[in-house]
């Protein structure tokens, strides 16, 4: 297998790009001495100091590792391979168990038992209201 060099600047841009978080804003958490410019040019190196990674990731709050060792072309292959065409859809009965109108039918009469229990519990919060006045 070959021995492929992992650009860490690049995955740094890919997991700031999926958090959705802008060159400017990382900048910032940086600290004073970085701007957009700064951040560009970071993410355009192969290999980052240790503690600038570490800085980051704990901005990013992704494991150091991550950041150090991943490799883009091996999660495509890993993600080409685990689906296909139609995996995603496999997951969908689309022979359900029950017929749909059965299901309407039953939350119909659980609404109306609801609506039965609700105005038992109204007359008798009646009667004991008549039987306060009463007193």
């Amino acid at each position: 297998m070959q021995n492929k060099k992992i650009h860490q600047g690049r995955n740094i841009k890919r997991f700031r790009e999926m958090l959705g978080i802008k060159q400017e804003a990382l900048a910032f958490d940086l600290g004073e001495d970085w701007n957009q410019k700064k951040v560009s040019l970071l993410e355009q190196k192969e290999t980052i100091e240790e503690d600038i990674l570490e800085k980051i990731s704990q901005i990013l709050k992704v494991p150091m590792e991550a950041i150090e060792n991943m490799d883009e072309e091996q999660a495509v292959n890993i993600i080409a391979n685990t689906f296909d065409n139609g995996s995603i859809l496999n997951g969908i009965n689309n022979n359900p168990s029950f017929h749909p109108i059965d299901k309407v039918l039953q939350l119909h009469e659980e609404k109306i038992a609801l609506y039965e229990r609700m105005l038992k519990e109204k007359d008798e919060m009646m009667a004991r209201l008549e039987q306060l006045i009463q007193k």
